[in-house]
Protein backbone atom coordinates (compact mmCIF):
# COMPACT_ATOMS: atom_id res chain seq x y z
CA UNK A 1 0.00 0.00 0.00
CA UNK A 2 0.92 3.63 -0.41
CA UNK A 3 -0.01 6.68 0.80
CA UNK A 4 -0.93 9.91 -1.34
CA UNK A 5 0.65 13.11 -0.85
CA UNK A 6 -2.69 14.50 -0.45
CA UNK A 7 -5.22 13.65 1.67
CA UNK A 8 -9.18 15.53 2.34
CA UNK A 9 -9.22 14.49 6.24
CA UNK A 10 -13.49 14.05 6.04
CA UNK A 11 -12.54 11.15 4.33
CA UNK A 12 -10.61 9.54 6.74
CA UNK A 13 -13.03 9.58 9.53
CA UNK A 14 -14.56 5.87 10.20
CA UNK A 15 -11.65 4.46 8.97
CA UNK A 16 -10.11 1.52 10.96
CA UNK A 17 -6.66 2.05 12.18
CA UNK A 18 -4.66 -1.33 11.84
CA UNK A 19 -1.50 -1.56 13.89
CA UNK A 20 1.31 -3.71 11.96
CA UNK A 21 0.31 -7.03 13.02
CA UNK A 22 -2.93 -6.26 10.92
CA UNK A 23 -5.17 -5.93 14.56
CA UNK A 24 -7.60 -3.23 14.90
CA UNK A 25 -6.41 -0.21 16.90
CA UNK A 26 -9.90 1.41 16.20
CA UNK A 27 -11.10 4.04 14.17
CA UNK A 28 -10.02 7.61 12.83
CA UNK A 29 -12.33 10.62 14.30
CA UNK A 30 -9.78 13.72 13.66
CA UNK A 31 -6.79 14.83 12.55
CA UNK A 32 -4.87 17.40 15.10
CA UNK A 33 -3.16 20.58 14.01
CA UNK A 34 -0.24 22.52 15.16
CA UNK A 35 -0.97 26.24 14.21
CA UNK A 36 2.20 28.08 13.77
CA UNK A 37 3.07 31.62 14.47
CA UNK A 38 5.26 32.53 10.97
CA UNK A 39 1.35 32.59 8.87
CA UNK A 40 2.17 29.13 7.73
CA UNK A 41 -0.84 26.68 7.21
CA UNK A 42 -1.29 24.66 10.65
CA UNK A 43 1.07 21.51 11.03
CA UNK A 44 -0.52 18.11 11.04
CA UNK A 45 1.19 16.14 13.97
CA UNK A 46 -1.55 13.18 14.25
CA UNK A 47 -4.67 11.69 14.23
CA UNK A 48 -7.31 10.94 16.91
CA UNK A 49 -8.72 7.53 17.05
CA UNK A 50 -11.04 5.78 19.10
CA UNK A 51 -10.70 2.38 20.90
CA UNK A 52 -13.11 -0.12 22.41
CA UNK A 53 -14.90 1.72 25.52
CA UNK A 54 -14.95 5.15 23.43
CA UNK A 55 -11.38 5.78 24.57
CA UNK A 56 -9.59 8.26 22.31
CA UNK A 57 -6.28 8.20 22.00
CA UNK A 58 -3.71 10.00 19.90
CA UNK A 59 -1.97 8.57 16.96
CA UNK A 60 1.45 10.42 15.64
CA UNK A 61 1.24 11.09 12.10
CA UNK A 62 5.02 9.68 12.06
CA UNK A 63 3.64 6.70 13.40
CA UNK A 64 1.62 6.19 9.97
CA UNK A 65 2.47 4.29 7.65
CA UNK A 66 -0.27 4.24 4.70
CA UNK A 67 -3.80 5.34 3.78
CA UNK A 68 -6.06 4.15 1.83
CA UNK A 69 -9.79 4.22 1.14
CA UNK A 70 -10.44 2.04 3.46
CA UNK A 71 -7.80 1.74 6.56
CA UNK A 72 -4.94 3.42 8.06
CA UNK A 73 -2.36 1.37 8.77
CA UNK A 74 0.71 2.37 11.78
CA UNK A 75 4.38 1.07 11.84
CA UNK A 76 5.68 -0.55 14.59
CA UNK A 77 6.21 0.88 17.86
CA UNK A 78 4.40 1.44 21.39
CA UNK A 79 0.71 2.97 21.26
CA UNK A 80 0.13 5.81 23.74
CA UNK A 81 -2.95 4.72 25.80
CA UNK A 82 -3.70 7.99 27.91
CA UNK A 83 -6.92 9.70 26.61
CA UNK A 84 -6.07 12.19 24.19
CA UNK A 85 -7.25 16.26 25.00
CA UNK A 86 -6.20 18.86 22.70
CA UNK A 87 -3.45 21.95 23.79
CA UNK A 88 -4.09 25.04 23.37
CA UNK A 89 -2.26 25.72 20.56
CA UNK A 90 -3.53 23.19 18.43
CA UNK A 91 -7.23 22.39 16.86
CA UNK A 92 -9.12 19.62 15.88
CA UNK A 93 -9.99 19.87 12.23
CA UNK A 94 -12.98 18.21 11.45
CA UNK A 95 -14.37 19.65 14.74
CA UNK A 96 -13.26 23.14 14.88
CA UNK A 97 -13.18 23.80 11.08
CA UNK A 98 -15.95 21.73 9.26
CA UNK A 99 -19.22 23.92 8.58
CA UNK A 100 -17.17 26.87 9.39
CA UNK A 101 -18.01 30.37 7.53
CA UNK A 102 -14.97 31.51 5.44
CA UNK A 103 -13.98 34.68 2.86
CA UNK A 104 -13.36 33.21 -0.42
CA UNK A 105 -9.75 35.29 -1.38
CA UNK A 106 -9.46 37.79 -3.28
CA UNK A 107 -13.29 37.43 -4.09
CA UNK A 108 -14.49 38.21 -0.62
CA UNK A 109 -17.57 36.16 -1.24
CA UNK A 110 -18.51 33.75 1.70
CA UNK A 111 -18.26 30.06 1.82
CA UNK A 112 -19.04 26.70 4.14
CA UNK A 113 -15.35 24.43 4.88
CA UNK A 114 -16.84 21.28 3.58
CA UNK A 115 -13.38 19.51 3.69
CA UNK A 116 -9.53 20.12 4.49
CA UNK A 117 -7.21 18.82 3.14
CA UNK A 118 -3.42 17.49 4.42
CA UNK A 119 -0.34 17.36 2.02
CA UNK A 120 2.83 15.62 2.77
CA UNK A 121 5.92 17.63 1.82
CA UNK A 122 9.75 16.02 0.65
CA UNK A 123 10.25 16.06 4.05
CA UNK A 124 8.03 14.10 5.21
CA UNK A 125 6.20 16.46 7.53
CA UNK A 126 2.25 16.98 7.17
CA UNK A 127 0.18 20.49 6.81
CA UNK A 128 -3.12 22.04 5.89
CA UNK A 129 -2.82 23.06 2.52
CA UNK A 130 -5.99 22.90 1.00
CA UNK A 131 -9.56 23.67 2.29
CA UNK A 132 -12.81 22.64 0.06
CA UNK A 133 -15.41 25.50 0.38
CA UNK A 134 -18.73 25.93 -1.25
CA UNK A 135 -19.88 29.52 -1.49
CA UNK A 136 -23.28 30.92 -0.69
CA UNK A 137 -25.70 31.78 -3.21
CA UNK A 138 -28.54 33.41 -1.43
CA UNK A 139 -30.89 31.31 -2.98
CA UNK A 140 -33.49 28.34 -1.03
CA UNK A 141 -32.30 25.03 -2.86
CA UNK A 142 -29.41 25.50 -4.90
CA UNK A 143 -26.04 24.50 -4.16
CA UNK A 144 -23.34 27.46 -4.69
CA UNK A 145 -20.15 26.21 -6.74
CA UNK A 146 -17.48 24.27 -4.54
CA UNK A 147 -14.03 26.05 -4.62
CA UNK A 148 -10.42 23.98 -3.92
CA UNK A 149 -8.27 27.12 -1.69
CA UNK A 150 -5.15 27.46 -1.39
CA UNK A 151 -4.90 27.71 2.86
CA UNK A 152 -4.17 31.24 3.01
CA UNK A 153 -7.24 32.39 0.41
CA UNK A 154 -9.61 31.68 2.85
CA UNK A 155 -10.29 33.97 5.11
CA UNK A 156 -11.42 33.65 8.81
CA UNK A 157 -10.11 29.72 9.18
CA UNK A 158 -8.69 30.62 12.60
CA UNK A 159 -10.12 32.21 15.12
CA UNK A 160 -13.95 32.34 16.85
CA UNK A 161 -16.16 31.23 14.59
CA UNK A 162 -19.71 33.55 13.48
CA UNK A 163 -22.50 31.20 13.88
CA UNK A 164 -21.96 28.03 11.31
CA UNK A 165 -24.18 25.32 10.16
CA UNK A 166 -23.71 21.52 10.91
CA UNK A 167 -24.30 19.76 7.19
CA UNK A 168 -20.78 18.37 7.22
CA UNK A 169 -19.96 17.76 10.58
CA UNK A 170 -23.23 15.54 10.59
CA UNK A 171 -21.81 13.93 7.07
CA UNK A 172 -18.85 12.91 8.82
CA UNK A 173 -20.79 11.72 12.02
CA UNK A 174 -23.45 9.92 9.93
CA UNK A 175 -22.72 6.01 10.39
CA UNK A 176 -21.92 6.03 13.93
CA UNK A 177 -23.85 4.19 16.43
CA UNK A 178 -25.31 6.25 18.39
CA UNK A 179 -23.11 5.35 21.39
CA UNK A 180 -20.10 6.51 19.84
CA UNK A 181 -21.77 9.81 18.48
CA UNK A 182 -22.94 10.19 22.20
CA UNK A 183 -19.25 10.50 23.16
CA UNK A 184 -18.07 12.44 19.66
CA UNK A 185 -20.57 15.25 21.37
CA UNK A 186 -19.17 15.18 24.49
CA UNK A 187 -16.00 16.14 22.84
CA UNK A 188 -17.66 19.47 21.52
CA UNK A 189 -18.24 22.56 23.36
CA UNK A 190 -20.88 23.26 24.88
CA UNK A 191 -23.02 25.49 22.26
CA UNK A 192 -21.32 23.46 19.07
CA UNK A 193 -22.77 20.15 21.04
CA UNK A 194 -26.21 21.68 21.14
CA UNK A 195 -26.15 22.84 17.78
CA UNK A 196 -25.53 19.57 16.49
CA UNK A 197 -27.67 17.77 19.17
CA UNK A 198 -30.46 20.17 17.51
CA UNK A 199 -29.62 19.39 13.98
CA UNK A 200 -30.14 15.45 14.24
CA UNK A 201 -33.73 14.56 13.37
CA UNK A 202 -36.12 13.27 16.38
CA UNK A 203 -35.03 9.13 16.10
CA UNK A 204 -31.74 10.11 16.03
CA UNK A 205 -31.47 12.59 18.99
CA UNK A 206 -33.47 10.35 21.06
CA UNK A 207 -31.06 7.43 20.53
CA UNK A 208 -27.89 9.81 21.57
CA UNK A 209 -29.79 11.19 24.39
CA UNK A 210 -30.06 7.88 25.76
CA UNK A 211 -26.38 7.43 25.82
CA UNK A 212 -24.86 10.16 26.99
CA UNK A 213 -24.51 11.66 30.72
CA UNK A 214 -27.38 13.12 32.83
CA UNK A 215 -26.38 16.24 32.75
CA UNK A 216 -25.51 16.39 28.87
CA UNK A 217 -28.99 14.67 28.31
CA UNK A 218 -30.67 18.12 30.37
CA UNK A 219 -28.75 20.93 29.22
CA UNK A 220 -29.27 19.39 24.99
CA UNK A 221 -33.18 18.96 26.52
CA UNK A 222 -33.04 22.67 27.90
CA UNK A 223 -31.52 23.97 24.37
CA UNK A 224 -33.73 23.12 22.34
CA UNK A 225 -37.07 24.39 23.31
CA UNK A 226 -39.99 22.73 25.15
CA UNK A 227 -41.95 21.38 21.95
CA UNK A 228 -38.99 20.25 20.64
CA UNK A 229 -37.79 18.51 23.80
CA UNK A 230 -41.06 16.84 24.13
CA UNK A 231 -41.15 15.59 20.69
CA UNK A 232 -37.95 13.86 21.42
CA UNK A 233 -39.18 12.54 24.74
CA UNK A 234 -42.27 10.98 22.80
CA UNK A 235 -39.17 8.68 20.67
CA UNK A 236 -37.78 7.60 23.37
CA UNK A 237 -38.32 4.41 25.41
CA UNK A 238 -40.42 5.05 28.07
CA UNK A 239 -38.25 3.95 30.84
CA UNK A 240 -35.08 6.38 29.03
CA UNK A 241 -37.82 9.53 28.95
CA UNK A 242 -38.98 8.73 32.61
CA UNK A 243 -34.93 8.53 33.59
CA UNK A 244 -34.45 11.52 31.93
CA UNK A 245 -36.96 13.53 33.51
CA UNK A 246 -37.05 12.62 36.87
CA UNK A 247 -33.39 15.02 36.59
CA UNK A 248 -35.35 17.69 35.92
CA UNK A 249 -37.67 20.24 38.50
CA UNK A 250 -41.28 18.65 38.81
CA UNK A 251 -43.01 21.40 37.76
CA UNK A 252 -40.49 21.25 34.51
CA UNK A 253 -41.79 17.87 34.44
CA UNK A 254 -45.35 18.59 34.21
CA UNK A 255 -44.86 21.15 31.35
CA UNK A 256 -42.65 18.23 29.06
CA UNK A 257 -45.71 15.78 29.82
CA UNK A 258 -48.32 17.72 28.95
CA UNK A 259 -46.72 18.91 26.08
CA UNK A 260 -46.19 14.81 24.67
CA UNK A 261 -49.21 13.03 23.31
CA UNK A 262 -51.42 11.77 25.74
CA UNK A 263 -50.44 7.72 24.65
CA UNK A 264 -46.75 8.75 24.88
CA UNK A 265 -46.93 10.56 27.97
CA UNK A 266 -49.20 8.13 30.04
CA UNK A 267 -46.29 5.50 30.86
CA UNK A 268 -43.95 7.79 31.42
CA UNK A 269 -46.07 9.06 34.28
CA UNK A 270 -46.80 5.69 35.59
CA UNK A 271 -43.12 4.77 35.43
CA UNK A 272 -41.97 7.91 37.41
CA UNK A 273 -44.60 7.45 40.30
CA UNK A 274 -42.18 4.22 41.66
CA UNK A 275 -40.28 4.58 43.91
CA UNK A 276 -35.74 4.84 42.55
CA UNK A 277 -34.33 1.60 42.84
CA UNK A 278 -37.24 -0.40 42.46
CA UNK A 279 -38.44 -2.94 39.30
CA UNK A 280 -41.02 -0.66 38.70
CA UNK A 281 -38.31 2.40 38.08
CA UNK A 282 -36.00 0.23 35.60
CA UNK A 283 -38.25 -1.40 33.78
CA UNK A 284 -39.33 -0.69 30.24
CA UNK A 285 -43.52 -0.59 29.63
CA UNK A 286 -42.88 -1.83 26.50
CA UNK A 287 -41.98 -5.22 26.15
CA UNK A 288 -42.70 -7.96 23.79
CA UNK A 289 -46.48 -9.31 24.39
CA UNK A 290 -48.60 -11.78 22.44
CA UNK A 291 -51.62 -13.98 23.16
CA UNK A 292 -51.40 -17.56 24.05
CA UNK A 293 -53.06 -18.06 20.58
CA UNK A 294 -50.29 -16.35 18.67
CA UNK A 295 -47.93 -18.63 16.62
CA UNK A 296 -44.47 -19.24 17.45
CA UNK A 297 -43.84 -17.92 13.80
CA UNK A 298 -45.76 -14.95 14.35
CA UNK A 299 -43.62 -14.32 17.88
CA UNK A 300 -40.46 -15.12 16.18
CA UNK A 301 -41.71 -12.41 13.00
CA UNK A 302 -41.72 -9.67 16.05
CA UNK A 303 -39.03 -10.51 17.51
CA UNK A 304 -36.76 -9.43 14.49
CA UNK A 305 -37.94 -5.97 14.50
CA UNK A 306 -35.09 -3.69 13.85
CA UNK A 307 -35.87 -1.21 16.66
CA UNK A 308 -36.64 -3.97 19.20
CA UNK A 309 -32.74 -3.76 21.62
CA UNK A 310 -31.47 -7.33 22.03
CA UNK A 311 -31.98 -7.45 25.37
CA UNK A 312 -36.16 -7.06 24.66
CA UNK A 313 -36.29 -9.02 21.62
CA UNK A 314 -34.39 -11.95 23.40
CA UNK A 315 -38.28 -13.30 25.32
CA UNK A 316 -41.42 -12.73 24.71
CA UNK A 317 -44.48 -12.57 27.76
CA UNK A 318 -47.60 -13.85 26.85
CA UNK A 319 -50.69 -12.59 28.73
CA UNK A 320 -54.55 -12.39 28.47
CA UNK A 321 -55.73 -9.42 26.73
CA UNK A 322 -55.67 -6.58 26.63
CA UNK A 323 -51.84 -6.32 25.72
CA UNK A 324 -50.48 -3.11 25.85
CA UNK A 325 -49.36 -2.58 29.95
CA UNK A 326 -51.02 -3.13 32.00
CA UNK A 327 -52.09 -6.01 30.51
CA UNK A 328 -55.01 -8.97 30.91
CA UNK A 329 -53.93 -11.65 33.24
CA UNK A 330 -50.00 -12.61 33.00
CA UNK A 331 -49.40 -16.27 31.96
CA UNK A 332 -45.70 -17.06 31.57
CA UNK A 333 -43.04 -16.08 28.92
CA UNK A 334 -41.15 -17.68 26.07
CA UNK A 335 -37.31 -17.06 25.26
CA UNK A 336 -36.06 -16.70 22.03
CA UNK A 337 -34.22 -20.32 21.54
CA UNK A 338 -37.32 -21.99 22.19
CA UNK A 339 -38.96 -20.24 19.89
CA UNK A 340 -36.43 -21.45 17.42
CA UNK A 341 -36.80 -25.14 18.52
CA UNK A 342 -40.17 -25.33 18.30
CA UNK A 343 -42.67 -25.86 14.73
CA UNK A 344 -43.46 -22.34 13.09
CA UNK A 345 -47.26 -23.48 13.87
CA UNK A 346 -47.08 -24.23 17.83
CA UNK A 347 -49.22 -21.70 19.58
CA UNK A 348 -47.07 -19.98 22.27
CA UNK A 349 -49.80 -21.19 24.98
CA UNK A 350 -48.37 -24.23 24.79
CA UNK A 351 -44.75 -23.65 25.30
CA UNK A 352 -45.18 -20.75 27.58
CA UNK A 353 -43.02 -21.04 31.03
CA UNK A 354 -44.25 -20.10 33.68
CA UNK A 355 -42.05 -21.54 36.56
CA UNK A 356 -40.51 -18.42 37.65
CA UNK A 357 -41.99 -16.03 40.32
CA UNK A 358 -42.44 -13.03 38.27
CA UNK A 359 -41.06 -9.46 40.47
CA UNK A 360 -43.13 -6.89 41.62
CA UNK A 361 -43.11 -3.16 40.89
CA UNK A 362 -41.34 -2.74 44.34
CA UNK A 363 -38.72 -5.31 44.12
CA UNK A 364 -35.58 -3.75 44.94
CA UNK A 365 -32.43 -4.02 42.52
CA UNK A 366 -30.24 -6.08 44.45
CA UNK A 367 -33.12 -8.78 44.92
CA UNK A 368 -33.74 -7.88 40.95
CA UNK A 369 -30.03 -8.83 40.41
CA UNK A 370 -29.53 -11.84 42.19
CA UNK A 371 -32.70 -13.17 40.76
CA UNK A 372 -31.84 -13.14 36.99
CA UNK A 373 -28.20 -14.00 37.97
CA UNK A 374 -29.70 -17.05 39.49
CA UNK A 375 -31.78 -18.46 36.55
CA UNK A 376 -29.83 -16.48 33.70
CA UNK A 377 -32.06 -14.43 32.28
CA UNK A 378 -31.91 -11.40 30.62
CA UNK A 379 -35.51 -10.24 31.48
CA UNK A 380 -37.83 -10.97 34.03
CA UNK A 381 -41.65 -10.03 34.21
CA UNK A 382 -43.09 -7.00 36.53
CA UNK A 383 -46.70 -8.09 37.31
CA UNK A 384 -49.02 -5.88 39.77
CA UNK A 385 -51.02 -7.22 42.59
CA UNK A 386 -53.70 -8.63 40.08
CA UNK A 387 -51.39 -10.55 37.68
CA UNK A 388 -51.51 -8.09 35.17
CA UNK A 389 -47.84 -7.74 33.47
CA UNK A 390 -46.86 -3.80 33.80
CA UNK A 391 -43.77 -3.99 32.13
CA UNK A 392 -40.18 -5.89 32.48
CA UNK A 393 -36.99 -5.50 33.80
CA UNK A 394 -34.15 -6.03 31.26
CA UNK A 395 -30.02 -6.78 31.52
CA UNK A 396 -29.32 -3.67 30.34
CA UNK A 397 -31.72 -1.42 32.78
CA UNK A 398 -29.38 -3.37 35.71
CA UNK A 399 -26.69 -2.70 34.27
CA UNK A 400 -27.67 1.36 34.01
CA UNK A 401 -28.50 1.12 37.65
CA UNK A 402 -25.75 -0.66 39.09
CA UNK A 403 -22.70 1.10 37.26
CA UNK A 404 -21.36 3.74 38.80
CA UNK A 405 -23.40 7.11 38.26
CA UNK A 406 -21.22 8.85 36.14
CA UNK A 407 -19.70 5.74 34.15
CA UNK A 408 -20.98 7.39 30.69
CA UNK A 409 -18.78 10.30 31.67
CA UNK A 410 -15.31 10.43 29.61
CA UNK A 411 -12.48 8.93 31.74
CA UNK A 412 -10.50 11.50 33.66
CA UNK A 413 -6.74 10.19 33.72
CA UNK A 414 -3.92 12.25 32.39
CA UNK A 415 -4.57 13.26 29.35
CA UNK A 416 -2.29 12.27 25.92
CA UNK A 417 -1.95 15.36 23.66
CA UNK A 418 -0.53 15.64 20.41
CA UNK A 419 3.15 16.36 21.66
CA UNK A 420 3.25 13.25 23.69
CA UNK A 421 3.51 10.48 21.18
CA UNK A 422 6.23 11.55 18.83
Amino acid sequence: MTTPTRVYIARLAGLTVFDPNGDQVGRVRDAVARLRASGQPPQVVGLVAEMPLRRRIFLSINRVTSIDADSVVLGTGTLNLRRFEKRPSELLVLQELLDRRVRIEPTGRTGIVVDVAMESSRGGEWSLTRVAVREQTGRLGRRGHLHQLEWERAGGLIGLPETRGTASLLAVLADMRPADLANALQDLPDARRNEVAAALDDERLADVLSELPEHDQVEILSALGRERAADILEEMDPDDAADLLSELPPPEQDVLLDLMEPDEADPVRQLLKYKPGTAGSVMTSEPVILPPDATVAEALARIREAQLSPAVAAQVFVTRAPLATPTGRYLGMVHFQRLLREPPAELLGAVVVNDIDPLQPATPLPEITRRMATYDLVGMPVIDATNRLVGAVTVDDVLDQTLPRDWRERDREAPATGESDG
